[in-house]
């Protein structure tokens, strides 16, 4: 899920309305929230600290983390992530309980569900940042991992989207579901069947 301008709003704008989004039509816990941005872009964590009233919990980062590129040239620019604290759902609830070591890491407590990406520069060979003539956003939403949110459960596959499947594939199958590995093919095999299904829906027929 997201959305896209192309020079007609910018930080303002976007950052307001994603938690807007997030705090007052899901009404999700802010304090579950925390921001990232990129170490420069003091703009965004600005805007963030306003419109949230919690500047505690916006955390900065490098580019390999806040800074959105194609590749060697093209457009770029920073980017700012909402992630959200699982708590006690998480199997690694205790071992990331500070979020300087959890967001933005290898871990299953805090996860990434919003993304606001800044394309303000055009990177050149030499490598040189252009700023581009209009100032484009590009936001991206986890939707399967906000329904886990929503729905208060461990992960995606827990969720009303993927439950029936999963529990349709042991009952075909003879082989009862588990959280850990064992359930990894039902999990594999209800992932495919739903992007089967979509891509069925919208007329690509299987070859073989």
């Amino acid at each position: 899920l997201g959305n896209w301008s192309f020079g007609d709003y910018y930080k303002e704008e976007a950052l307001a309305w994603s938690w807007e989004l997030l705090t007052q039509v899901w009404q999700l816990p802010k304090d579950r929230l925390f921001v990232t941005v990129f170490e420069d872009d003091d703009e965004s964590a600005e805007i963030w600290a306003r419109v949230s009233g919690l500047p505690k919990r916006i955390m900065k980062f490098g580019a390999k983390s806040n800074f959105w590129e194609m590749g060697d040239t093209g457009p770029c620019g920073p980017c700012s992530e909402i992630h959200f604290d699982k708590g006690d759902l998480a199997t690694q609830a205790e071992t990331f309980a500070d979020p300087i070591k959890g967001v933005n890491g290898t871990n299953d407590r805090y996860i990434e569900i919003w993304n606001n990406v800044f394309m303000q520069y055009e990177r050149v060979k030499s490598g040189e940042l252009i700023p581009l003539k209009s100032k484009n956003v590009d936001t991206g939403m986890g939707f399967e991992r906000v329904c886990a949110i929503l729905q208060n459960v461990r992960s995606n596959y827990d969720t009303d989207v993927f439950s029936p499947i999963i529990a349709k594939i042991a009952e075909l199958s003879g082989v009862p579901y588990g959280q850990g590995p064992e359930g990894m093919p039902h999990r594999v095999v209800a992932d495919h069947l739903r992007a089967l299904s979509f891509a069925i829906a919208d007329g690509a027929l299987p070859s073989n």
